[in-house]
């Protein structure tokens, strides 16, 4: 039986793509791409994300736990709260990130590395697009080095496309996810990890027609926004609280996750 485990925050975890009958109730790329592997082949499953994490949370928290349960694949994806933090040291912090992935390589997994999402169309988010530049140079050259994976989110364009994307504009939504699951299975398959047509076993996201929306809706649609999402979000920087301070991780053991029925 081999073991597929995803480690880093919110983006792993799943948040964006709600279900109600799944942990912390969103399932996300990692579960659906978990429901495919356990479903054509001789998979187990476990996901130790939690939302809000930041790198040096994840190292502290959950590598000693998921160097213990041996992957043969393990994905990791962590850096964008730190990214957000204009103070954060990203040398310093990259320099952590590699001695995570050099300690996998080192137990023999395979680990799959995630750049960050380019954001250069994003009004909120596009003065962190040098920082998230470098971060991506960093993941490279750990890649590099240590022989891992790389799912390319920076260029991958289609994830530019506002109906990919949540409500809250900094998460994906359900077909966000479900495209990402068939990229990443794609990226497996071209690295032999799994059979090459698997990825043709997820549906591909039918897109809603774009919305046209007149002056005065799309105004609000700005304040509800930023009432409902921005400043909660201000909050929790300025407290040091983050959304993820109750949860825990969603599969904090191997399991055989089959598909959610709704």
């Amino acid at each position: 039986m081999k073991k597929f485990l995803a480690l880093g925050d919110s983006f792993t975890e799943g948040v964006g793509d709600v279900d109600s009958t799944r942990p912390n109730q969103v399932r996300g790329w990692a579960d659906r791409v978990a429901e495919v592997l356990c479903t054509q082949g001789e998979w187990e499953y476990a996901n130790l994300s939690v939302r809000g994490k930041k790198i040096g949370q994840v190292i502290n928290q959950q590598l000693d736990q998921a160097l213990s349960m041996t992957p043969d694949v393990v994905s990791l994806y962590a850096g964008g709260n730190d990214i957000l933090r204009p103070q954060a040291d990203l040398d310093a912090l990259m320099r952590g990130y590699e001695g995570m992935v050099r300690r996998f390589t080192e137990a023999g997994s395979t680990v799959v590395l995630f750049t960050g999402f380019d954001t250069v169309e994003s009004p909120l988010f596009s003065k962190t697009r040098p920082r998230t530049a470098i971060y991506n140079e960093k993941v490279r050259e750990i890649a590099d080095t240590h022989g891992g994976i790389i799912a390319d989110y920076w260029r991958w364009r289609e994830f530019s496309d506002l109906r990919y994307w949540a409500v809250d504009r900094l998460h994906m939504n359900e077909l966000g996810h479900s495209l990402m699951a068939a990229k990443v299975l794609d990226v497996l398959g071209q690295h032999r990890i799994t059979e090459e047509n698997w990825a043709s076993t997820l549906d591909a996201p039918v897109l809603p027609d774009l919305k046209v929306n007149s002056r005065g809706e799309k105004l609000k649609e700005e304040l509800g926004w930023a009432t409902e999402h921005l400043v909660p979000w201000v909050k929790r920087r300025l407290t040091g609280a983050s959304s993820g301070d109750s949860l825990s991780a969603k599969y904090p053991h191997y399991i055989q996750l089959t598909a959610s029925k709704n």
